[in-house]
């Protein structure tokens, strides 16, 4: 995405306050050509670990799949850690509940519905796991 660039610089300079509460950068190495890539990626800190909800036809997210060091921008500093995707729908569902657990709107944004309890519709839940993947992230 054209503005991708514009995000990351804005996220290294003493400006990124307008956006580190929620967008963080995801560096790494690609795992074939070993070119840098620096990607901005919404997450939600659930307990230490960033977790971050992509599609899973995006493809930043493939050089991170069987655990991959990266560099994390958060909050105007680089810090190393460690990534893992989880692809599986049901690990794709325990993460989205986190998410949502931890910020409601992001159910819609999701596409899922949520009973008058608060709590994920189990059919629509679904349907979103289906279409993504997790990346979370331990810091080092």
């Amino acid at each position: 995405m054209w503005y991708n660039p514009i995000t990351v610089w804005l996220l290294h300079t003493p400006l990124h306050g307008m956006f580190s509460g929620n967008t963080m950068v995801v560096g790494n190495t690609g795992r074939k050509s070993g070119n840098p890539y620096h990607v901005p990626v919404g997450y939600l800190r659930v307990g230490e670990s960033p977790l971050t909800v992509s599609y899973k036809r995006r493809r930043w997210w493939r050089n991170l799949r069987s655990g991959a060091s990266v560099t994390l921008c958060l909050h105007g500093e680089d810090v190393g850690a460690q990534a893992d995707v989880i692809e599986d729908d049901q690990g794709v569902a325990e993460g989205l509940r986190a998410f949502i657990r931890g910020n409601q709107q992001a159910a819609r944004m999701f596409g899922v519905k949520l009973s008058a309890e608060g709590q994920p519709e189990p059919e629509s839940l679904h349907r979103a796991s289906s279409e993504r993947v997790i990346v979370r992230t331990s810091l080092k």
